[in-house]
């Protein structure tokens, strides 16, 4: 996939030239419980592609412009302005699972590429369709599960130290134009449809 091409040569060749952060980072506490929703992200993103795809065709071909083409932006975005972030403690507070899990990621994915957060993006471009879909509008349980996994994910970027708030509000900007773009441009398209005009036969009686 050259989306996955395109990222897996910037975080080896990237070098930030500029630095996402936030005062309010400093504030937000390390708590490494939050590595449990982060991981989940992975399932969250994979479960809503793969249901969509076998039970609505329409949703996740929105789905997918949604999230590739956001993704393809912050691609770009990390093209041209490398970003990284200082955030990462250099001694965690705490010893057990949880946080050899997030020592684990840290050592995966360098804190370069990371304002607009595309954990962000994806969870609230996932939520998005799952309320739109079929399925979010008639079982409530799973609209709000969604909900709050969303937040969730996003909350954990910035526990564990992997994003600063301000990637995560990057992220919202980003998904602001693509939600108007991907579901309110098609609805906005309808509605101002020209109404097809109809005919009707009209017999002609020989005298």
């Amino acid at each position: 996939m050259p989306y996955m091409l395109w990222f897996g040569w910037l975080q080896g060749n990237a070098r930030p030239e500029h630095w996402a952060g936030s005062w309010i980072d400093p504030l937000i506490p390390f708590q490494e419980i939050f590595v449990i929703p982060y991981l989940l992200w992975f399932f969250y993103v994979a479960a809503a592609v793969g249901y969509f795809l076998v039970r609505s065709k329409p949703d996740y071909f929105r789905l997918c412009a949604f999230l590739f083409g956001g993704m393809t932006v912050c691609l770009a975005i990390y093209t041209v302005f490398p970003n990284g972030q200082i955030l990462r403690p250099l001694v965690f507070p705490r010893d057990n699972l949880l946080t050899d899990a997030v020592r684990t990621i840290y050592l995966a994915d360098p804190p370069i590429n990371v304002c607009p957060s595309i954990h962000c993006f994806n969870s609230i471009g996932v939520n998005i369709a799952i309320r739109r879909s079929e399925l979010g509008r008639r079982h409530k349980a799973v609209r709000w599960g969604s909900e709050v996994l969303m937040v969730l994910i996003c909350m954990s970027t910035v526990f564990i130290k992997q994003h600063s708030i301000a990637d995560v509000f990057a992220a919202i900007l980003l998904a602001v134009p693509f939600y108007f773009v991907v579901y309110r441009g098609a609805e906005l398209a309808r509605a101002f449809r020209p109404a097809p005009i109809r005919t009707r036969k009209v017999k002609f009686e020989n005298p």
